[in-house]
């Protein structure tokens, strides 16, 4: 049996995968990248698309990629308006936050492309594309890794970027806990009457949260959290009614919406995994975790990931193993108190909003007033929540 041998093998040409690669484009390791298929651009308009923390596109700058996104498919957001289901309000502001943007919002297929364009032209990555992983074992030496066409692999590292329902995370049995929500987070693009200025907007409805992240131009991207049953009939609706129902959901603050692009849907789950490494193995973005889409903030964590594993890896004594088990548990360690921060705060609020109690609806919206009535806790907040410590 042939084997080829490389430092670091990630399963996963994903965001996560591919800003890891990235990552070390300055180091001396040898790389080696699985997927079973590149990406692609999005005809017109990315349905799916991120908000980006300030502290992310530093990365991304860090790592090369930011310069090169197309400055015409980028949006800042300047502030947010967050309005509850009783009229409550919660407003945030980059210029009172003395920031000069909250974050950006950028379709996902655009990172995804420049990454990849980024990792093609690294002379330490070797690309395994079409290539899919069929048999995982692990050894004390070495990870090793079986492809579906008979190629082997083997590695010092392994790393787990493939997404939610991880091949990787499943085939050594490392445990998920997770929870479904019974909810879809349906997501299209509009084009607006009246212009955004920068303001990401969200309410939560009872029908559930439904967020407008400005593009640019007088553009935006919705994602509609809502139950299966409603999400469904959004999907079914003709492209004017749909433009009808979202604008009205969001007091027709913009005007009339024409549809850019379908509407389409994706389940909601949060996805609690305990163990995030194991001898000679990382697991980074969503095959780490799942958060409700809410805050925004997935692939902010998944990029965090991404960031610190690369900076353990960059700097660690050269004669440490980049597998060894205490390296790797420095690196979980250092990412389990933002990825529970936010799974907590995110699972927090849907049920929030969830419950009807008598009295519990006044109850929330008063906090949410009160707090937007408190300038020093919000730009905590936002601070935090942008990585502007």
């Amino acid at each position: 049996m042939q084997v080829t041998r490389f430092d670091v093998l990630i399963v996963g040409g994903g965001l996560a995968g591919l800003a890891l690669a990235c990552a070390l484009r300055d180091t001396r390791l040898k790389i080696a990248l699985v997927e079973q298929r590149p990406p692609h651009p999005a005809p017109g308009w990315d349905a799916r698309v991120y908000a980006v923390s300030p502290a992310n596109a530093d990365f991304l700058q860090t790592i090369g990629i930011w310069k090169h996104l197309p400055a015409e498919r980028m949006a800042p957001i300047s502030a947010m308006k967050v309005v509850g289901d009783g009229g409550a309000r919660l407003d945030f502001s980059a210029y009172a936050a003395g920031l000069p943007e909250l974050g950006w919002i950028l379709e996902s297929s655009l990172m995804a492309c420049e990454l990849w364009e980024n990792v093609k032209r690294q002379s330490n990555v070797t690309l395994l594309c079409p290539a899919t992983p069929a048999k995982l074992e692990m050894g004390t030496a070495s990870a090793l890794l079986t492809l579906t066409d008979g190629r082997t692999l083997a590695a010092s590292l392994l790393v787990g970027a493939d997404g939610r329902d991880s091949w990787t995370r499943t085939a050594l049995g490392l445990r998920a806990h997770v929870t479904a929500y019974d909810e879809m987070g349906v997501v299209a693009n509009f084009e607006c009457q009246s212009p955004h200025r920068g303001i990401a907007r969200q309410w939560f409805r009872r029908d559930g949260v439904l967020a407008w992240l400005p593009l640019a131009g007088n553009r935006i991207s919705i994602v509609w959290s809502t139950p299966d049953e409603n999400a469904r009939a959004l999907l079914a609706l003709p492209a004017e009614e749909l433009c009808s129902r979202v604008a009205a959901a969001g007091e027709c603050e913009l005007g009339p919406f024409t549809l850019l692009t379908p509407a389409t849907a994706f389940p909601l789950r949060l996805v609690r995994v305990p163990q995030i490494v194991a001898p000679r193995l990382a697991l980074l973005g969503d095959a780490a975790h799942g958060i409700h889409p809410l805050s925004g903030h997935g692939i902010n964590l998944g990029y965090q990931d991404a960031r610190t594993l690369a900076e353990l890896l960059a700097a660690r004594p050269e004669w440490q193993d980049i597998g060894s088990e205490r390296l790797l548990k420095a690196y979980q360690r250092q990412r389990r108190e933002e990825t529970l921060l936010m799974q907590a705060t995110t699972h927090a609020l849907h049920h929030l909003f969830q419950q009807d109690f008598p009295g519990f609806r006044t109850l929330r919206n008063l906090g949410m007033n009160l707090t937007n009535a408190l300038p020093v806790v919000k730009n905590m907040l936002v601070r935090y929540a942008t990585g502007a410590f």
